[in-house]
């Protein structure tokens, strides 16, 4: 009975949602787009010919967006789950965490990547510390990573839950990074704990 209240509510949170109904119409596969384009408007990150790396890209809506704002440019999209092909982006399925999955990435690169971008997070459990902490693993994963593909004015993006590992991933952040910000744009929930870390020009 609980799961099907629980369903039910986001089914009419969903119906309410203003980004979700904007996302139907302008064609973006999820709602998560307008937080990827508030972040854009504020940091001035895309532009035509960049390379662009997007990990856990799945339904698609951040490389939708980075397609459309990067012409001419390269946009490699990583995901577990199989995605829709998107014209122009080269998708890659697997995990990313897995060496031999980074080894793909790197294979696509012919120069570093300007931007390495995610909006990734683990299948939650419903426990939030524990997602908080699983999902604070992927980042710090990203950040380590994005360290050995980006170029040295590069941008780094991603999600970043309130939680014990918001502090030490914005540490690790500032140990690669010279800029290092946090940002919570209005299109992502009041009562989600996700907000942005954006990190800026390697050290």
């Amino acid at each position: 009975m609980k799961k099907n209240r629980i369903s039910k509510n986001w089914v009419n949170k969903q119906r309410k949602d203003i980004y979700v109904r904007k996302s139907k119409v302008d064609g973006f596969r999820a709602r998560s787009a307008y937080k990827l384009i508030e972040i854009d408007e504020k940091f001035k990150i895309f532009k035509g010919g960049l390379t662009v790396i997007d990990i856990g890209a799945a339904p698609g809506s951040w490389s939708q967006y980075a397609s459309k704002v990067v012409k001419n440019g390269k946009i490699i999209s990583i995901d577990l789950k199989e995605m829709e092909p998107i014209p122009n982006i080269i998708q890659i399925k697997g995990d990313f965490t897995e060496n031999k999955i980074q080894k793909i990435i790197k294979e696509q690169l012919h120069a570093n990547a300007d931007v390495v971008m995610s909006d990734m997070a683990v299948n939650t459990t419903g426990i939030k510390d524990i997602d908080s902490i699983q999902t604070g693993e992927l980042c710090k994963e990203s950040i380590v990573f994005s360290k050995e593909v980006i170029k040295k004015q590069g941008f780094f993006i991603s999600k970043i839950f309130m939680g014990s590992t918001f502090n030490e991933i914005v540490a690790l952040g500032k140990k690669i990074f010279k800029e290092v910000k946090v940002f919570k744009p209005k299109s992502s929930r009041k009562d989600s704990k996700e907000s942005f870390i954006i990190c800026k020009n390697l050290r």
